[in-house]
């Protein structure tokens, strides 16, 4: 009895030493490498080595159940093949106990860079921490770096003991026996990674604080494939631009029409695949902004590769040895506004301009065009992929008796991706199930490869007019683009090299963030949302709400339930499309352009208060391409308080050409003009002493949404 009296004593104690101790453990990052959710991520841990990429790693994350969770199986197909992880990563940081997400900042936790894997460029850099959000429920820590990570770049994420759990007590590593509280996965690669990570953390200095957990990533590579496609493009000897593609009853026409003999120009644009087609007039008058601007509109073909699959996405490429391969040739149709009066020596200087979503190069092109003329640009546009109606659309040129009226293929793009017998403005161009995740990623990096292609037409020589002479100068080719224009025209302009100046007017970037911030695109977001399997809706019908503070905002504690889920949506969309972000590539067009590439002059407009690509979205391309001193802001909301007329959202300012908004318009595309006839030298503020623009920018970028109510 007193042996069982005994054993319980000491079974007692040690269970009270036990509690004890753990009590005094306190509260530390977990570790368990298992799962992304129960240890700091992103992590090189979920790679496998890839002696084909540019990071030596390819992402390699588990699948959850997929008879249960479909959709997020599908997106891992999809993020399985990529070299690294996101460069504007969602960071995940689980820990054992409640923290004080006030100590949470860029002096407690913090990501330094280990240097490009291929240059070593950037080593030693320390990144901060944004938009913080603390979610008691599962007891983690979200946060996104400050700023844009290095493309194809090792980080090494720092935990400190600056952190405090909620009692105010600094939090713990993580008492496993190992010198960082660091769990690795067992076997080869976790002692390989236990190793780099172990010789990473011995060099990074954390003040007076102790480091308390870390993780070691490789970042993806972003705007590597679309680089080498360019290359490849410029080394290739085009066949000219054929403008032989009208037809009358008597035959094949040239396809150039005197904008005095036009009587107007119908668009028969293809919305139904037995064919159907809806007819409407193309704005003939706005070519009179200017009056007897433009002389001539032409319209060619030329052939374009095509790296897309049926599915609308491009396969995917090792990053270090792989070269993306084309799927085939597009005919593609150019739109050409000649200027009036005497051509000069080299052919007229012009500018590729680029239309926005669920627009064609029958909307805005024709907008700016005699503006542009009026300073002695000629104007090219083309259609972006998915856009346009069907491909057997056609205009209609009318004339005057006895000029013989003239069809021209209308270039479209669209296709009935669905099968429900319509094409739609925008279909076609995002990627199909089950790679929804891709989005339109490869179709806005399609669209940049069509217009290097239309660059190297230019620089082969275009003829229009079959005289024999160039009609286009070759070595003055600029770019404008709006909305939808202005975001792959920052792709456009971070890789080809033969551009001299650009203004991408209205950008934003990423697409996802664009979707989560605007009022006009956040709807598809919830359509998306809840068309997955199993449905990640939160608030009831397509309504959802993800919890995501703005920038530089206090931290955020999450309540909204499912909204931690929706967070991990939005971020893998961003981490596939990454290549077609315009962020990844803002920094190419000046800060650190392409090798043997020089900078270019830019303008960045954008509008106060914008509504469909939110000023967030718009600041973080400025803010990546360090381009604050070149960027345009437009007032909408003093434009608005001197006249309750102009629109609440400035989203086309640039092209509002009637009512009361013509006057910014036009001063916004003079601005262009001017910068080009300038050769990108001249930057005028487009209305002089008024208040309306602010160029460039004064104060801050904004970081809010700035809605007018």
């Amino acid at each position: 009895m007193v042996r069982v009296r005994a054993r319980l004593l000491l079974a007692g104690a040690t269970f009270s030493l036990f509690s004890f101790a753990a009590l005094a453990a306190g509260v530390s990052v977990r570790m368990d490498d298992a799962d992304p959710s129960t240890a700091p991520f992103p992590s090189n841990r979920f790679t496998v080595f890839d002696g084909t990429q540019n990071t030596l790693r390819r992402v390699n994350l588990p699948k959850p159940d997929c008879s249960v969770r479909v959709s997020d199986c599908q997106d891992i197909d999809v993020i399985n093949t990529l070299d690294g992880f996101s460069t504007q990563p969602r960071i995940t940081v689980p820990f054992t106990g409640d923290i004080d997400p006030a100590t949470v900042n860029s002096d407690t936790v913090f990501l330094v860079n280990l240097g490009d894997t291929l240059t070593l460029g950037g080593l030693g850099d320390k990144v901060g921490i944004n938009q913080v959000v603390w979610d008691p429920a599962t007891r983690t820590l979200v946060f996104q770096s400050d700023q844009l990570l290095q493309q194809h770049s090792r980080y090494l994420l720092v935990v400190t003991d600056g952190v405090r759990d909620a009692a105010g007590k600094k939090v713990q590593s993580g008492g496993n026996g190992d010198e960082f509280g660091i769990a690795v996965g067992r076997g080869a690669a976790g002692a390989d990674y236990r190793r780099e990570l172990r010789d990473a953390v011995r060099g990074v200095r954390s003040g007076d604080r102790k480091i308390v957990a870390a993780s070691l990533f490789s970042t993806q590579s972003a705007t590597t494939e679309l680089a080498r496609i360019g290359r490849r493009i410029r080394q290739s000897t085009p066949a000219p631009v054929n403008f032989n593609i009208g037809t009358t009853d008597q035959g094949t026409v040239q396809a150039l029409f005197a904008t005095a003999s036009l009587i107007g120009v119908q668009f028969q644009r293809q919305t139904g695949t037995a064919p159907v087609f809806t007819t409407s007039l193309l704005p003939t008058p706005a070519l009179n902004i200017v009056p007897g601007a433009v002389a001539a509109i032409a319209y060619g073909t030329f052939n374009s590769p095509d790296y897309l699959t049926p599915g609308k996405y491009m396969p995917a490429t090792s990053t270090l040895t792989g070269e993306p391969q084309p799927q085939g040739t597009g005919s593609i149709v150019v739109q050409i506004f000649l200027p009036a009066g005497p051509k000069p020596a080299q052919g007229w200087p012009v500018a590729i301009f680029g239309h926005g979503f669920g627009d064609s190069m029958y909307g805005a092109p024709w907008v700016v065009a005699s503006t542009l003329a009026s300073q002695g640009i000629a104007t090219a546009s083309i259609n972006v992929v998915g856009h346009g109606g069907g491909p057997l659309g056609r205009l209609i040129v009318l004339r005057p008796s006895p000029d013989a009226t003239v069809a021209v293929p209308a270039g479209g793009r669209g296709i009935d991706q669905d099968g429900n017998g319509t094409i739609d403005a925008t279909e076609g161009s995002s990627a199909a199930p089950p790679r929804s995740v891709i989005s339109s990623r490869d179709a806005l990096r399609q669209t940049v490869v069509d217009l290097m292609q239309l660059v190297r037409q230019i620089e082969a020589g275009v003829d229009v007019d079959g005289d024999g002479t160039v009609d286009l100068d070759a070595q003055r080719i600029y770019y404008a683009g709006q909305s939808f224009g202005g975001i792959y025209g920052v792709m456009f302009l971070g890789t080809e090299p033969s551009i001299k100046a650009g203004v991408p007017n209205v950008p934003g970037g990423s697409i996802p963030e664009i979707v989560r911030l605007s009022p006009v695109f956040r709807p598809l977001g919830g359509i998306a949302l809840a068309g997955r399997i199993p449905s990640l809706i939160n608030v009831g019908g397509i309504q959802f709400n993800e919890n995501i503070p703005l920038r530089d905002q206090p931290p955020l504690v999450n309540t909204v339930a499912g909204a931690m889920d929706i967070q991990k949506w939005f971020d893998w969309q961003q981490w596939v499309q990454q290549p077609g972000n315009p962020v990844s590539y803002a920094a190419q067009i000046r800060k650190q352009p392409l090798p043997g590439v020089a900078a270019k002059p830019v303008i960045i407009q954008f509008a106060k208060g914008d509504q469909t690509v939110p000023n967030p979205t718009a600041s973080a391309i400025v803010r990546a391409g360090d381009l604050t001193d070149r960027t345009t802001y437009f007032r909408n909301d003093l434009a608005f308080a001197a006249n309750p007329a102009v629109s609440k959202n400035p989203h086309t300012f640039l092209t509002n050409v009637t009512g009361a908004g013509a006057p910014f318009a036009i001063a916004a595309q003079m601005q262009i003009a001017t910068f080009f006839a300038s050769n990108g030298m001249v930057f005028i503020d487009p209305d002089g002493a008024q208040p309306f623009f602010e160029a460039p920018i004064a104060g801050p970028l904004p970081e809010v949404t700035n809605f007018i109510p």
